[in-house]
């Protein structure tokens, strides 16, 4: 049930804590929360294309079983969605395609909620386990928008270097 959660929270901390030690990239809990965003939709993504003899994540099976049955073709809807996540976490490691790629992020984690209440009313499992209760899925669903807006934001350091620097070379 944590799975998708640490998968985020655990890359995030790891990634500051090599921003704490020097490297600069990872200076800021918004940079590492984008790198964490995406690991975790990496992983996220690639369960969408998995056939049912990968037993480590989630199938391409599990997942059309959770889309609400008023969705057509909801093979396709799985494919499609693990390449939009797929393409979002590409996005959030690129500073300069990061914003747009957040703000897609939170739409499409919007878009796919009724799958995810669908899954837990509806008492669908995912890779075998019991399905993750409605209580759950809903606040970790706004735990990952929340985090895609925020990282769609610029860093504060960031835009303050960008100040000097163009005030600086004026």
């Amino acid at each position: 049930m944590f799975t998708t959660l640490l998968l985020l929270f655990v890359p995030t901390v790891l990634l500051r804590l090599l921003g704490a030690a020097g490297l600069a990239r990872f200076g800021t809990w918004r940079e590492c929360a984008a790198h964490g965003l995406a690991v975790m939709l990496t992983a996220t993504g690639i369960a969408h294309f998995m056939p049912d003899s990968v037993t480590v994540m989630p199938s391409h099976d599990d997942l059309a079983a959770m889309v609400p049955t008023y969705v057509p073709f909801p093979h396709v809807m799985v494919y499609v969605t693990g390449l939009l996540e797929l393409l979002g976490a590409a996005g959030l490691v690129v500073r300069a395609t990061r914003a747009g790629a957040g703000v897609a992020l939170a739409v499409l984690f919007v878009v796919m909620l009724p799958a995810n209440i669908h899954a837990a009313l509806a008492d669908i499992p995912l890779d075998g386990e019991p399905p993750t209760p409605l209580w759950f899925r809903i606040p970790e669903q706004i735990v990952f928008i929340t985090v895609a807006l925020w990282v769609a934001q610029p860093s504060t350091r960031l835009t303050k270097l960008g100040r000097m620097s163009r005030s600086g070379s004026s």
